[in-house]
């Protein structure tokens, strides 16, 4: 097998911190996109004249072809090298997002979101191909991780902020413009840090597996984004998710049995660190959404705070998060992922323990501030620590299709997070007999709280199935 490799450091046109800033770059990109727009969405509606149902469109056709197309995006890595890939996953995005920033309606404004998905798909795996195939040493490996993660933290931190800040100062189209400048910067930055990559193609890309996987995946998201405005039993639910699970078995018999170069090869699944990893990534995804979703919503909803109070709220969380990942970064060769995944699921579980017993007479500082600072703390434990486990015994020439995996796993896990969530918040609190009120929000909120404690509790007992060795 070959794939594309990288010349020793000392003989690298790009600099590894170079490679690093880039990859770095394209994660906060990404998930900047994915948190910017929400803050903007009512000035869009009216602006475009969405109606309710079609403004959630917005979000959720970001979010189908993302996690839709990650699987297919890392796999094209491996053949066709993390430059191409990045370089072309950057290029869509920023014509998708300047067709964005223009759309006078709102068809042309879905359409490019879902372009913008593709794009990101496209980035996100080729980011962690660069750094498994650019860091090779256990300590270099886990630092590059611990900055990836934290510059996702800063992206989640920053538009959450800047989604108000420049749909109030400026304009809601600015929210995709900006995209334009920085995709054209990290484009340039791409072709000379990468520059010294050689990339030989491994043969043609599995057409069927592409089809079904992509398919499968598109369908299954899409099936449980339903569940959120129909019950789990409707047709509308129903349809598309059985769809998508027929569609991921086809594509396992035709990855197991037909393709001669499978574009996720089955072989992958048997590495322990690879299966148990992506298998805690997909629990993660849950409880990203339980912290920065919901806590958010409970800020807004329950304690009155304005969208950009509730920014400012979580600001402390993020920050916290961004040096615990750091950290966590340094510790990780010395201590290992059997060590750092229980500490960092302690502090989820007493974290989100300690959120839901908040309600809607609760100061910020005890009930949430508090909380959401030993959340953000398990959080930076856990998420690089994840990362490096999944990916780190990827075999030579998978690293594209490993990464591709491991993102998949975490866009479903917070697709399927977000519905599940959701419908459970709701239920609990048309049971109080005054949905719609604070109080009642409130005891949705702290069943979703909650449940993502034992998600915590979840990731530290599948932690103990991980390999006692390994790169990680």
């Amino acid at each position: 097998m070959t794939g594309t490799t990288f010349p020793p450091a000392g003989q690298r046109t790009g600099p590894a911190r170079m490679i690093l800033a880039l990859a770095c770059a394209c994660q906060f990109m990404v998930i900047l996109d994915s948190s910017i727009v929400n803050l903007a969405l009512p000035s869009i509606g009216g602006e475009l004249g969405f109606t309710p149902t079609g403004l959630a469109w917005v979000v959720n056709g970001y979010l189908l072809t993302f996690g839709g197309f990650m699987l297919l995006g890392g796999r094209a890595a491996d053949l066709f090298g993390p430059r191409g890939m990045l370089v072309g996953g950057l290029l869509a995005f920023s014509v998708a997002s300047l067709a964005g920033g223009l759309a006078a309606a709102p068809e042309v404004l879905v359409a490019a979101r879902v372009a913008q998905g593709v794009g990101a798909a496209m980035m996100a795996p080729a980011t962690l191909a660069v750094i498994n195939t650019s860091f090779t040493g256990p300590a270099a490996r886990a630092r590059a991780f611990g900055a990836w993660s934290a510059s996702g933290g800063v992206g989640g931190m920053a538009g959450a902020l800047a989604g108000g800040a420049i749909t109030t100062g400026v304009s809601w189209r600015w929210v995709f413009l900006i995209n334009v400048p920085i995709g054209a910067v990290l484009i340039g930055l791409a072709m000379v840090s990468l520059a010294g990559a050689r990339t030989r193609r491994r043969g043609p890309l599995d057409l069927a597996g592409a089809v079904t996987g992509t398919a499968g995946l598109a369908a299954l998201i899409y099936g449980v984004m339903r569940s959120v405005d129909h019950g789990w039993t409707s047709a509308q639910v129903l349809g598309p998710a059985v769809a998508g699970v027929l569609l991921l078995v086809l594509f396992t018999v035709v990855e197991a049995r037909f393709a001669t170069q499978p574009i996720m090869p089955m072989r992958l699944l048997g590495i322990r660190g690879v299966a148990v990893g992506s298998g805690m990534l997909l629990l993660f995804g849950g409880i990203a959404i339980a912290m920065w979703y919901f806590s958010s919503l409970f800020l807004q909803n329950v304690l009155g705070f304005t969208a950009l109070e509730a920014g400012l709220g979580q600001t402390p969380a993020a920050v916290t998060f961004m040096m615990t990942a750091r950290w966590a970064a340094a510790l990780l060769p010395r201590l290992g992922v059997r060590t750092l995944v229980p500490a960092g699921s302690a502090c989820l579980l007493a974290g989100f323990g300690w959120l839901a017993q908040a309600h809607a007479g609760t100061g910020y500082v005890t009930g949430v501030l508090g909380p959401t600072l030993l959340v953000a703390v398990g959080i930076g434990l856990t998420f690089p620590t994840l990362m490096a486990a999944a990916t780190a015994d990827a075999p030579e020439g998978a690293a594209g299709v490993v990464g591709g995996l491991a993102q998949t796993a975490g866009q479903v896990g917070g697709s399927a997070g977000l519905a599940v969530l959701a419908t459970a918040a709701g239920a609990t609190a048309a049971a109080e007999g005054s949905e719609g009120t604070p109080d009642a929000l409130a005891a949705g909120y702290d069943l979703v709280f909650l449940m993502a404690a034992g998600l915590g509790l979840a990731i530290a007992l599948v932690s103990l199935l991980l390999p006692r060795h390994g790169r990680a």
